[in-house]
């Protein structure tokens, strides 16, 4: 286990002016620890470290927002970043920690931030598909493509399905602001990371750096709905230097939206137009222990609905949406009524979700938006 103090002389060193990564490995392999330079420089350098206040104030600051730092060195340390010198040497983690070595296969999905319905719902039906097979999804948590590709791996595995959000700001700061719920459940499903001061706001120059770390955590990086000025593209040639896999999802021939998924397909990315489509080329970062799921347990069924128009509702139902009140119904109540089991039902709320028809809400109800 790692020392706090290790860890405090490894915050004050890749936060001393003038130093990256690629100098911090550099210093570490010839001082053999974080806690060896920075007393160095101390003694013997006109550029002093960050002072020790202020690493430990930034260890107090991730106390208490029930966040883990984890170094470099830490037997948490993702295996995926182990010896890449662009690798960040700190990763402040919200969430279950065991996530980032959990995993023996994994892949990131990413794609634009303006993408239209059939695009999220690809990239959620997709994530879903590998998630049930045991593939740890990766992405940036950014609008559209990123957020939806989340929502469909904590779908996956009968809504137990785990996934790692890459931030480009602070671990404690949620951008975009609207992605409140998503970061929450994120955090109890699998955990978000990010190598950001607590604090750092949302900045164009940190996100290619988020881009860097979800390509690296990956065997493979499937883009889905990239624009030609896509930052997704960014993760894609990220993933090209590391000999990652790249997949893309194609689009309508001219539409602006998809034209550099489809330009990525013209260079050789493999065409993914499902699951199956990927998990051929997914041989496993390292064979790793698997965490135990939970098992799904129906639960006893309750009619707890009283909305009048509920009972009209069940005669002639076509779709779930047909289930549906604005006071919501609770998902075993779904399933009993439709007769789907939970994975079925977990993809048709979710195609809803993003459709903007329906939400979720407490109590594991689902309820019209009233957008229907």
């Amino acid at each position: 286990m790692t020392s706090e103090t290790e860890i405090i002389s490894t915050i004050r060193l890749i936060n001393t002016n003038g130093i990256g990564t690629v100098k911090f490995y550099q210093l570490i392999e010839e001082f053999t620890s974080a806690e060896k330079v920075v007393d160095f420089l101390e003694k013997n350098a006109k550029q002093k470290p960050w002072s020790i206040e202020q690493a430990k104030e930034e260890l107090a600051k991730a106390d208490k927002l029930g966040v883990k730092i984890v170094i470099y060195c830490d037997e948490d340390y993702p295996y995926a970043l182990r010896g890449d010198k662009n690798a960040p040497p700190v990763l402040y983690v919200k969430g279950d920690v065991k996530t980032l070595t959990s995993f023996e296969k994994s892949i990131a999905i990413v794609g634009g931030r303006a993408a239209s319905v059939t695009g999220r719902k690809t990239a959620a039906k997709i994530a879903m598909e590998l998630t049930d097979e045991g593939v740890c999804i990766v992405s940036g948590m950014a609008r559209g493509i990123d957020t939806s590709a989340h929502k469909g791996a904590m779908y996956g595995l009968n809504q137990t399905g785990k996934t790692i959000a890459v931030l480009g700001t602070g671990i404690d700061v949620i951008y975009p602001p609207e992605n409140k719920d998503v970061y929450e459940q994120i955090a109890k499903q699998g955990c978000i990371i990010s190598e950001f001061l607590i604090g750092t706001k949302a900045s164009a120059s940190n996100f290619p750096r988020r881009n860097r770390i979800v390509a690296a955590l990956s065997e493979g990086i499937l883009v889905v709905e990239a624009s030609n000025n896509s930052g997704s593209l960014i993760t894609a040639q990220y993933g090209i230097d590391m000999k990652k896999t790249i997949f893309a999802v194609p689009g309508t021939p001219g539409e602006s939206r998809t034209q550099g998924s489809n330009t990525l397909i013209k260079n050789g990315a493999i065409l993914v137009e499902n699951a199956s489509d990927i998990l051929p080329f997914l041989k496993g970062n390292k064979k790793a222990e698997q965490p135990k799921l939970e098992q799904y347990v129906q639960k006893n069924l309750v009619f707890e609905n009283n909305d009048d128009n509920y009972i009209e509702q069940k005669k002639a139902p076509e779709t779930l949406a047909d289930y549906l009140t604005v006071d919501g119904v609770h998902i075993d109540e779904l399933i009993r009524l439709t007769g789907k089991s939970a994975s079925e039902i977990a993809m048709d709320i979710l195609e809803l979700e993003l459709s903007g028809i329906a939400e979720r809400r407490a109590g594991n109800k689902i309820a019209l938006t009233g957008d229907k």
